[in-house]
């Protein structure tokens, strides 16, 4: 299950690749990727993972369901430099009806040294940040969800 036109693939069951490359104002003065660059790369994995079952984070908040974030974390193992081709690999971890945990990976495409690891944390809210039980709400969305952790799809 690959899609290459847009550096996607799937590594393993419900685990997603995307490839980036480090862009220059992404480093610091010692020419590493600043800290800071990881966690939009989780998104960038996220939303990647998301478009794979053919919903987008918009469709989502159209349908009034809304992930905001409520935790996250971050192990540093080794730098990224500018120039790098790196892959941000997804998975949805744990679902529940009131929020899901996502875990990351990234690792140099190069020598395949793992970068990083982390995780994201967000709940089902409303647009008005109430929580929602999304296996009610929307048990559609929650499906999809189910069937992304599962490798399904």
């Amino acid at each position: 299950m690959a899609d290459r036109r847009r550096g996607r693939k799937v590594v393993k069951i419900g685990m997603f690749r995307t490839k980036l490359q480090v862009r220059y104002c992404e480093t610091d003065r010692m020419g590493v990727v600043h800290h800071s660059r990881y966690f939009p790369w989780f998104e960038v994995g996220r939303t990647e993972f998301f478009k794979t079952s053919g919903m987008s984070y918009d469709e989502i908040e159209k349908k009034g369901v809304w992930l905001p974030l409520v935790d996250c974390y971050c192990r540093f193992y080794c730098g990224a430099r500018y120039g790098d081709e790196v892959w941000i690999e997804v998975c949805l971890k744990e679902l529940g009806a009131a929020k899901c945990k996502f875990d990351y990976r990234v690792i140099r495409v190069s020598d395949e040294a793992l970068l990083a690891s982390g995780s994201t944390t967000h709940g089902f809210t409303t647009p008005e940040m109430k929580p929602i039980n999304l296996k009610k709400k929307e048990p559609a969305i929650y499906q999809l969800l189910l069937s992304l952790q599962e490798g399904e799809l």
